[in-house]
């Protein structure tokens, strides 16, 4: 059995170190969901499993229904950040992927409990017809259109799901069009929200640059990406921080998400990141 080290962690440091704190700056938790769907994940660490049961899911959204929680996209928590306002009980709530048990199991649920999502599709996958991805069932246009009646809004998580940073920049320029294009042209309405595929390197200054002008370029006004976190005032509006849910996230976890005691593991990766990358530099030196 893995031991959860996040977990105690989170509850037991960052936490009661919160409840001391005077000064907490306002902040909106964006919430990172992929699958929603019943699927053995025991061999994973549980911090790098992304599959949620119907069931958890249920409990995490009534968590937030009866804790007065309201929903917005995340490029409203980015407008409803700089201009000030008070953002107590607000979330975003998002889905990575495109995979069809978001309509089958996450759809019905949010429709309850009246909150909305937005959902970033890998436009190669989602077609007339069901298609696959990475061996699961993704949405076709014609539930994308449904589920977009019914307020759900949706963004671009590129055209095939690559490692952008791996890519040339004409490929990563066609990523990040042809999707954005794709899902206009189908859904019949603009879009501008983006999600980054893959762990999102942080470290790398430059290529965040870069990204961060074509995706401008290209005339998306926002982004999410996995870098851990809520999403506050000095949140980069391209790369905004979200918070990774799975099963595995209780009542009692999933509630210090929400109210930052997570966020300290943002700040360890990075510094973990960091120091790999200066190690790598030194040993391309020698």
């Amino acid at each position: 059995m893995n031991l959860r080290l996040d977990r105690l962690a989170t509850l037991y440091i960052a936490s009661p170190l919160m409840r001391l704190a005077s000064d907490r700056k306002s902040s909106i938790p964006i919430l990172m969901y992929h699958g929603i769907a019943d699927e053995d994940e025991s061999r994973m660490h549980p911090y790098y499993r992304t599959t949620t049961s119907p069931a958890a899911f249920l409990a995490q959204m009534r968590c937030l229904h009866e804790s007065g929680y309201q929903t917005v996209s995340p490029t409203q928590a980015i407008a409803r950040l700089d201009a000030g306002e008070n953002v107590a009980k607000t979330v975003a709530i998002t889905f990575d992927d495109g995979y069809r048990d978001f309509y089958i199991n996450a759809a019905p649920v949010l429709n309850q409990f009246g909150f909305t999502a937005t959902v970033f599709l890998p436009t190669a996958y989602i077609g007339e017809a069901t298609l696959q991805f990475k061996g699961r069932d993704c949405l076709t246009w014609s539930e994308v259109r449904e589920l977009q009646r019914h307020g759900i809004s949706f963004g671009s998580h590129t055209v095939t799901h690559p490692q952008l940073r791996d890519l040339d920049h004409d490929s990563i320029e066609r990523e990040i069009v042809n999707s954005k294009e794709a899902i206009e042209e189908k859904t019949g309405c603009g879009m501008g929200s983006f999600a980054y595929p893959y762990a999102f390197p942080q470290t790398d200054a430059e290529f965040k640059k870069r990204l961060r002008d074509s995706l401008h370029r290209a005339g998306y006004h926002s982004g999410v990406c996995t870098i851990v976190g809520r999403a506050g005032p000095g949140s980069d509006p391209f790369f905004i921080e979200r918070l990774p849910i799975n099963s595995l996230d209780d009542t009692a976890l999933f509630q210090a998400k929400l109210a930052g005691a997570y966020d300290w593991i943002s700040r360890s990766q990075y510094v973990v990141k960091r120091a790999r990358a200066l190690g790598a530099n030194i040993c391309c030196q020698r």
